[in-house]
């Protein structure tokens, strides 16, 4: 299973970005999407699992969209929630080993490229975590 992780998108959808979405099985989208269109236009190329940014406060995507999505996908139990780093990175938690992943933002980047997360998975367990530059 291919998931693509996208954050800070801000109500525009690059063309590099849209092009690194097609063949995804899931896009998880860490908020800030601030556009009810670009939710429907991500539903149409894959399931959309997402949760609500700071920037999210006036627009309704539906009541399962919270400001932290918890949900269940290739055996793993996934955690969605904003941070307002815009900073990619993937690391594990030192404690309980955890991937934790910030994919950064495709669109308005703050001190680093666009960029998005690309996390593949195989019999519950994660085989592959990196950060793409669009």
């Amino acid at each position: 299973m291919r998931y693509d992780i996208i954050s800070d998108t801000h109500g525009f959808l690059e063309p590099d970005l849209l092009d690194q979405l097609q063949g995804a099985d899931v896009i998880v989208h860490a908020g800030d999407i601030c556009s009810g269109a670009d939710y429907r236009t991500l539903q149409k190329i894959a399931p959309v699992q997402m949760c609500l940014g700071n920037n999210d406060w006036a627009y309704e995507y539906g009541p399962e969209v919270k400001t932290r999505k918890v949900f269940f996908s290739s055996g793993l139990r996934w955690q969605v929630v904003h941070y307002r780093q815009h900073r990619p990175f993937v690391e594990r938690d030192e404690w309980t080993g955890t991937l934790v992943m910030n994919p950064g933002s495709p669109t308005y980047p703050r001190g680093s490229k666009p960029s998005m997360g690309r996390i593949l998975c195989e019999d519950g367990r994660v085989v592959d975590a990196q950060i793409i530059e669009l």
